[in-house]
């Protein structure tokens, strides 16, 4: 039975090497990534189907990704650590784009 729930939780989660749309672990065929869901259930307290239902996500979705989070914990270190390199460096060349507030206005 382990290898039933590895294997939806691998078919859920795409890691980021693996990823046609999305540069970190997200979703499967969604941008949403398991670090925002992280941030969401373990950091912000959400409850998990709150955060389902607001991406219109199954609550075992938002499992698995929390699952993936913590059984890939070097993988997330370094999606942290380039997210924060990449603000820094934002900080230093306003031309550099890290989310949706940085781009221009159309």
């Amino acid at each position: 039975m382990v290898s039933d729930t590895m294997s939806e939780q691998m078919n859920t989660v795409v890691s980021g090497d693996e990823s046609e749309i999305h540069d970190e672990p997200h979703i499967r065929d969604r941008r949403i990534t398991v670090g925002h869901i992280h941030a969401l259930v373990e950091e912000r307290g959400l409850d998990a189907q709150t955060v389902a239902d607001r991406f219109d996500l199954t609550a075992s979705d938002v499992y698995h990704a929390l699952a993936y989070y913590h059984d890939h914990p070097e993988e997330m270190r370094a999606v942290e650590e380039r997210r924060r390199e990449l603000h820094e460096a934002a900080e230093e060349d306003p031309k550099i784009i890290t989310g949706p507030e940085d781009l221009p206005e159309s």
